[in-house]
């Protein structure tokens, strides 16, 4: 499983278009998981590790 972060290309600045998204990706690159927009990029991150919890193990990639 890895982590992917991206900055959101569709829609509005009032729709979330240029804010920050991640979505958790299968090995076999299925989205099983994804989470809201945030402006900052520190805090899609800061979200990220949250969900990682301690572990620490599932690798980020940015798109």
């Amino acid at each position: 499983m890895y982590f992917e972060i991206y900055r959101q290309s569709r829609g509005t600045p009032l729709t979330g278009k240029g804010q920050w998204r991640w979505r958790l990706r299968a090995a076999n690159h299925e989205t099983i998981a994804s989470g809201e927009s945030y402006i900052n990029k520190a805090d899609c991150m800061h979200a990220i590790g949250l969900i990682m919890g301690t572990q620490g193990e599932t690798p980020v990639k940015e798109i």
